[in-house]
């Protein structure tokens, strides 16, 4: 009997691992698009901070950011538990706050070009002050996307048993701070390595070379991040919109089978379209945000008056 109670839990514990493989590959492609923002969010936080600050800056975040997940992930758990049916509004809601911010960063660098982040800092500055600024800026940013990461991973582990969703959640919470920040550590200290390389003492010129690479390489990088960071706002946010209004999506599906029959370009028409519609559903849905609360602040500064 023993041997047989042994080797049903032993089926348990690999069934368990099974759906957790499944649902965590499931969550982490979901996820994805989210990341791109996260790491070019958390990559642009640590611009002004001294080389020798960089790194203990990267680190104090992702500290923070553990403690983020680690608050979301049993407030995760207690709302599919006691109440399953905020888990869809609470994903939509995330989602319509990507397709906000999305907007409101595109507004601000079309509009506001003159606030530069770069401006240098005034002489007599606090860094320490500035730094733990910056550090809690950080951690504030990456609440909201580490919120949004748990909760589309909520999504996806909804129907499964207690001990599925906790270690499917932990393993994502785990695996995308690890690899964000991991990443991110690395984008800023590219130009020091490349900087390392150039000035090294008796460097072959094929390390030379590849640290004039490095260097030229890492503003370029930023700038890439920010990019597509930015689409993946409108790509994860859409999505998520669009999956929680049916006829939108159904809509949507109906025009990417449409376009399968085009000769040669066809199925890759069908492949795309939904996503590149996804991403336009939250422009539009990330405007009529921005419009919605800056009248609501004109209105509170009105009110105010």
């Amino acid at each position: 009997m023993a041997g047989a109670s042994l080797l049903t839990l032993l089926d348990d514990i690999a069934a368990v691992l099974d759906d957790v493989a499944v649902m965590s590959k499931v969550a982490a492609r979901k996820t994805a698009g989210v990341l791109g923002d996260d790491l070019a969010l958390n990559a642009q936080q640590v611009t002004g901070v001294s080389a020798e600050r960089e790194l203990p800056v990267v680190w104090a975040v992702a500290r923070g950011s553990f403690i983020n997940k680690a608050i979301l992930v049993p407030a995760a758990l207690l709302i599919s538990a006691f109440a399953p049916f905020l888990v869809t509004p609470l994903l939509m809601f995330g989602g319509l706050f990507l397709c906000f911010e999305g907007v409101e960063k595109l507004y601000h660098s079309w509009f506001h070009q003159e606030l530069k982040a770069e401006e240098e800092l005034p002489a007599d500055l606090d860094l320490e002050a500035w730094e733990k600024e910056k550090v809690k800026g950080a951690i504030r940013t990456d609440f909201i996307l580490s919120a949004e990461i748990i909760a589309i991973t909520l999504g996806v582990v909804a129907d499964a048993s207690f001990t599925t969703q906790l270690v499917t959640l932990s393993i994502i919470a785990i695996a995308m701070t690890i690899g964000v920040y991991g990443l991110v550590a690395a984008i800023v200290k590219m130009d020091d390595a490349g900087l390392y390389l150039v000035s090294k003492e008796g460097a072959s010129s094929g390390a030379k070379w590849l640290g004039n690479m490095l260097l030229a390489a890492a503003p370029k990088l930023m700038k890439l991040l920010a990019v597509v960071g930015t689409l993946a706002m409108f790509m994860v946010g859409g999505g998520i919109l669009v999956h929680g209004m049916h006829s939108v999506a159904e809509y949507f599906a109906q025009l990417a089978a449409s376009v399968e029959s085009v000769a040669v370009a066809g199925p890759v028409l069908a492949y795309i379209m939904p996503t590149v519609l996804n991403a336009l559903f939250g422009v539009v849905a990330g405007i009529g945000a921005l419009i919605l609360v800056s009248l609501v602040n004109k209105l509170r500064g009105k009110a105010a008056h």
